[in-house]
């Protein structure tokens, strides 16, 4: 790049965008990187407070803002081949800054250590929503920028290499699609089994999974009798069942028996409790062909939002989560049940 005065840059080539902000209305390029600049355009250029201008003269060596910004951008989605399959779609480069929109609604995830390797490097960043949250189609993912208007082709290829040894070789984001399953759900407890009080619980959860456009393919109201709700999941996982949800029981009371019903169902138990409020007594099992066969605490019946909002969104897009993973909700694992509830904009299981 060479710095010239705006008043002889007639015939140039803009190395970078020149932005117009006008309070209210616009905030955008008013001149686009490769632009060549005419008489015309000077009094435009003035107006904007370009009194001097960058244009473009090739160096061996050095990217311009958008190349290196395009890097950047494999880096977060993959090569070519891998961009076609990741439902992200990226915006044309501006002014540096490539950002990802996702093209489908799924579980948005990070390979942390990657991300924080790169923006560790200097003189470029990523910045995203947090990972292991589910997204809609439009959303915005996250955005790329190279910080100044030319930077080292080594230093690109150096962060591309960091990144890759701790990816693999993978991106450093990933958005999988939801699947829409089938679920049933078994509601356990003598006061509902017995007519004495209506099932409140079912309703809810048959609102939370018509958000994964998934089919009930059956409910089972049983007594506090572990061998009947054992039946009814091992009915259920045999008709097909993808996901099976146990309601009610799942204290430590004497006549609850829920836990002993799933783990006599021969699923292989995850975790019997988690450090989220609320929802501590959450129960995670799964059977050897990796249907998952859920424990739900009633909270979920009456909290906005619950330890099962943290973990439905994996278990939608056909991945286990492990007793660590689960651990690690700690951090984040309070809901603070705020009097209007902005969730998943909020700090709710944001450390896992």
């Amino acid at each position: 790049m060479k710095l010239i005065d705006t008043k002889n840059a007639v015939g140039q080539v803009l190395c970078h965008d020149i932005t117009q902000i006008i309070r209210g209305e616009k905030k955008g390029p008013v001149f686009k990187k490769g632009h060549i600049v005419r008489e015309e355009d000077i009094p435009v250029l003035l107006s904007v407070g370009k009194e001097h201008l960058y244009v473009w003269e090739k160096q061996e060596g050095m990217l311009h803002e958008n190349e290196a910004a395009e890097i950047l951008c494999e880096l977060c989605r993959g090569t070519a081949e891998k961009a076609e399959t990741s439902h992200m779609r990226a915006s044309e480069p501006s002014e540096g800054k490539i950002e990802l929109i996702a093209e489908c609604s799924g579980l948005f995830q990070i390979n942390r250590k990657a991300l924080k390797a790169v923006n560790s490097f200097g003189q470029m960043m990523i910045a995203s929503r947090h990972g292991n949250t589910a997204v809609s189609a439009g959303d915005k993912l996250l955005g790329t920028r190279i910080i100044p208007l030319v930077i080292e082709q080594d230093k690109m290829e150096a962060v591309r290499q960091r990144a890759m040894e701790e990816t693999g070789g993978e991106p450093i984001f990933r958005l999988t699609p939801f699947q829409k399953k089938k679920y049933a759900v078994v509601t356990t407890g003598s006061e509902v089994y017995h007519g004495r009080i209506q099932d409140t619980f079912t309703p809810v959860l048959i609102d939370k999974l018509s958000e994964y456009e998934s089919e009930c393919i059956g409910h089972r109201i049983c007594d506090d009798d572990p061998d009947m709700v054992t039946k009814a999941i091992r009915e259920f996982l045999t008709k097909g069942a993808e996901l099976v949800l146990c309601t009610g029981g799942m204290s430590v009371d004497p006549d609850d028996k829920t836990p002993l019903a799933i783990r006599n169902s021969g699923a292989r138990i995850v975790s019997y409790g988690a450090p989220v409020l609320p929802g501590a007594m959450f129960l995670l099992s799964y059977t050897e062909d990796g249907r998952a066969v859920i424990g739900l605490p009633g909270c979920v019946m009456y909290a906005k939002r619950t330890i099962f909002d943290l973990v439905l969104p994996r278990i939608m897009a056909n991945q286990e989560v492990t007793a660590e993973e689960l651990a690690g909700l700690g951090e984040g694992g309070l809901c603070l049940n705020c009097p209007v509830c902005t969730y998943p904009n909020c700090g709710f299981g944001k450390g896992y």
